[in-house]
């Protein structure tokens, strides 16, 4: 394990948990967004649990791999599908949205297989 990918799997921890946070403290800034993108609002309860379970699936990561790893898979398809509820809603402007949140995820997965 190196220091680069503690480094970014924390830093994709907590970018993806501060995500959590918001969806879970229904900040305007991110309830309004998904409502545009035609999401139910009953579904804010599970969107933000699926993301602070996989913050702290990349957190476990650090001492159990298989776990982190999991966690990456499962926070890329949830940010794939983000990408795909904005572009279906024609939000085209909005798409760097959920690659900013996916891209640390990618590189602590990256840097995870290569330790």
């Amino acid at each position: 394990m190196s220091v680069a990918h503690v480094v970014v799997t924390v830093f994709a921890a907590v970018l993806v948990g501060f995500s959590a946070v918001s969806v879970f403290t229904r900040a305007p800034w991110v309830v309004k967004p998904i409502a545009d993108y035609g999401i139910p609002a009953g579904w804010m309860p599970w969107l933000g649990t699926a993301k602070a379970a996989g913050a702290l699936g990349l957190l476990a990561g650090l001492a159990v791999p298989v776990l982190g790893t999991a966690a990456a898979i499962g926070l890329i398809l949830y940010f794939t599908g983000a990408v795909i509820a904005v572009a279906r809603a024609r939000w085209f402007s909005h798409l760097a949205f959920p690659l900013v949140y996916a891209a640390p995820v990618v590189a602590a997965l990256v840097l995870a297989q290569a330790a």
